[in-house]
């Protein structure tokens, strides 16, 4: 028994190689760029949640860079409740009925984000938004954005090697940063996320990798903060935290079994 994990693979291919290896096999197939990140992201942003009090129902989002990992997120994010999200890309907001620089990605974007029919640039949509996300490209976001968005704003700039927005220039607005950077606090590194997760999946042979184990994942890995450890420069746990990978592989291997995708039931 064994599993798939894709890597370095662009958008839209990797949606594609994906969902045809998971059609024709019954084995774990995980492409980390996507759901790696966004499991990690997910873990970061619940955390952040727990500072600055919000709900996630009721945060609006903004996503800048609507490709793989962006797709991915977003997903994640509605899954986890979360209502308002706009993607916004080169062209800027994109909503239902927009036409212009439009693809598969981005088609799924207007059809399931963006309810209130948000239009305009990245200014238009960053105003009273909670957390920016971005897996875009390096100074796309201008700490006048930051100080636009709602009261304690939250940023992952995830660009790499440079973000969206250097946190020497978001912090001074910004309640939370975190980037893809080991360099800086908080880096939101899907190597958080990856080996527990497919431990879990290996032990219990599942069948595939679902909603409800990428949820686990991440509530595992959020749950590696304590309440005495959580504060604006803490929200996501080192990848050397002891045990990480055994406290995630468990949480996904109950996950699995509990939805009934698992084939084998660990003894002990």
């Amino acid at each position: 028994f064994g599993g798939i994990n894709l890597e370095d693979i662009s958008a839209p291919r990797c949606f594609e190689i994906e969902e045809r290896l998971k059609a024709e096999l019954d084995i774990p197939v995980f492409h980390d760029d996507q759901h790696g990140t966004a499991v990690v992201a997910l873990a970061a942003l619940k955390n952040a949640l727990r500072i600055v009090g919000k709900k996630m129902q009721d945060l609006r989002i903004v996503v800048a860079g609507v490709g793989a990992a962006g797709v991915a997120c977003s997903k994640i994010f509605m899954t986890a409740g979360v209502k308002q999200i706009i993607g916004v890309d080169r062209q800027g907001a994109i909503y239902k009925g927009r036409k212009e620089n439009m693809n598969s990605m981005k088609e799924w974007f207007a059809e399931h984000t963006n309810p209130e029919g948000i239009q305009g640039g990245l200014a238009e949509a960053c105003q009273g938004a909670d957390l920016f996300l971005g897996v875009s490209g390096p100074g796309l976001l201008t700490s006048e954005h930051v100080q636009s968005m709602a009261k304690d704003p939250i940023i992952f700039a995830m660009a790499n090697p440079i973000p969206e927005i250097l946190p020497e220039d978001a912090k001074p607005y910004a309640r939370i940063m975190a980037t893809g950077r080991s360099d800086y606090p908080n880096q939101i590194n899907n190597v958080l996320c990856f080996p527990g997760l497919f431990r879990g999946c290996l032990e219990v042979r599942a069948r595939e990798i679902n909603a409800e184990m990428k949820l686990a994942a991440a509530e595992a890995i959020a749950s590696l903060v304590s309440d005495k450890e959580l504060c604006e420069d803490f929200i996501i746990p080192s990848p050397f935290t002891p045990n990480i990978g055994k406290i995630v592989a468990k949480a996904v291997a109950d996950a699995a079994i509990r939805t009934g995708v698992a084939q084998v039931t660990p003894k002990g």
